[in-house]
């Protein structure tokens, strides 16, 4: 979002500076180095609905840097993989009555057709499901998912946040039983260098390796941005796209009335393990898992949308920061998280694991609860030239590239 709204900003002749935190431009869409590999620390992907990436790399230049492949997704129940994602897997479901399945599958059908969702802001994604299916149906295929990510939140996330993604990857389909998905040639990389160089040469500066401490506030409105170094940068407009917990102590203590607003937006964490191997676990790009022996919500084995020589496995552990797992060394969560790939394809041997790495973010998720949208503060605060947005200031909407590029560009379009 900050280098989207940095290359809006400087397209239209603004005299840009980026203060970036990390050393490379990307936050969550960054890469690293996997055992020789060039990745996403978190997995990405695309659906046919973000007109606003491939709108992003058109300008850019990269048109046909967006691959599209035909995806396919597993469901793991009571120690059994099955097929999941159309009519016919859903009627062949073990464990679930017909009248519940055609519940169900009404729902899933007329949540892609759905477009307001300011009703489904008010109750929560629990009610909405039992509402519609069933408790069976909830039971069945959403609580542990559900408890999984949030635990003791679960039950207060918004029927809003859940029914925008499954409408999402719902609407990333060719036909009922075909879905599809995106990736960029090259992965996300690709995209953020691309908008960092182009940045670059409109006369832009980009500042890594330098956090941001503290918004310089003076006669209500903004003046610039003291560094954690202490360096002082002037500035008459000032774009945050920082993850909204770390924004209240950017006030200072003179005005930390102004924090209020952030600090009431709770986020959970993720410990996200990646797993190279010399062989597939299943031929889906993802699976949802509700097992009472599984303590993850499912895995996603990127390598079955973006063709890589091995193959590459996400397993994200989602948790509350307070979690007494979150501490858990990372060899613990490379043990477990590889014995679960085990249990899903037994084929797999510890030969067959070439490389591991642990990636954490202390917020990674906001938890989007009942009237969410009521707790958003407006990007456009109270001090003058000063916005503020992160990836919950587009909810309904799930935190995305192409959705934080739509966002970076109205902001800078109220410049």
């Amino acid at each position: 979002m900050g280098l989207a709204a940095a290359y809006q900003a400087v397209k239209k002749g603004y005299q840009v500076e980026v203060l970036e935190a990390d050393d490379r431009p990307g936050g969550m869409a960054a890469h690293f180095d996997f055992d020789g590999l060039s990745l996403e620390r978190f997995y990405h992907f695309c659906c046919l609905s973000d007109t606003d990436t491939l709108e992003l790399l058109d300008e850019l230049g990269m048109n046909g840097a967006m691959k599209w492949v035909s995806t396919k997704m597993g469901y793991y129940l009571d120690g059994r993989l099955i097929r999941w994602g159309d009519p016919v897997s859903l009627l062949l479901a073990p464990g679930i009555d017909i009248v519940t399945k055609v519940r169900y599958g009404i729902q899933m059908f007329t949540s892609t057709k759905r477009s307001d969702w300011e009703r489904l802001d008010k109750i929560s994604a629990r009610d909405w499901f039992t509402g519609w299916s069933g408790e069976k149906a909830y039971d069945r295929l959403w609580r542990r998912l559900m408890e999984l990510k949030f635990y003791e939140l679960s039950d207060e996330v918004s029927a809003a946040w859940i029914w925008q993604r499954i409408k999402r990857i719902g609407n990333s389909r060719k036909s009922l039983f075909e879905e599809q998905l995106g990736y960029i040639e090259g992965g996300t990389e690709t995209l953020m260098n691309a908008l960092a160089a182009a940045i670059e040469e409109k006369g832009g500066t980009i500042r890594y390796s330098k956090p941001a401490a503290e918004f310089i506030i003076e006669d209500g409105a903004i003046k610039g941005v003291r560094a954690a170094d202490g360096e002082v940068f002037e500035a008459e407009n000032v774009i945050s796209t920082i993850p909204t917990p770390y924004v209240p102590a950017l006030f200072g203590e003179a005005h930390a009335d102004l924090a209020a607003p952030y600090e009431a937006i709770r986020n959970v964490g993720v410990v996200c393990v990646l797993h190279k191997l010399k062989k597939p676990v299943t031929d889906n790009f993802w699976v949802n898992i509700s097992d009472a022996n599984f303590e993850i919500p499912g895995i996603v084995e990127f390598s079955n949308l973006r063709p890589l020589e091995d193959h590459v496995v996400y397993v994200p552990y989602y948790m509350p920061q307070t979690n007494e797992k979150f501490g858990w060394s990372d060899e613990a969560f490379i043990n477990q998280s590889f014995g679960y790939l085990q249990s899903l394809n037994p084929e797999i041997e510890r030969d067959d694991l070439l490389a591991s790495h642990v990636a954490r973010l202390r917020y990674a998720q906001p938890v989007c609860e009942v009237g969410f949208a009521d707790m958003i503060p407006d990007h456009v605060t109270p001090v003058a030239g000063l916005q503020i947005a992160d990836t919950c200031f587009y909810y309904p909407e799930d935190r995305g590239v192409s959705e934080s590029a739509k966002l970076a560009k109205k902001m800078v379009d109220v410049l």
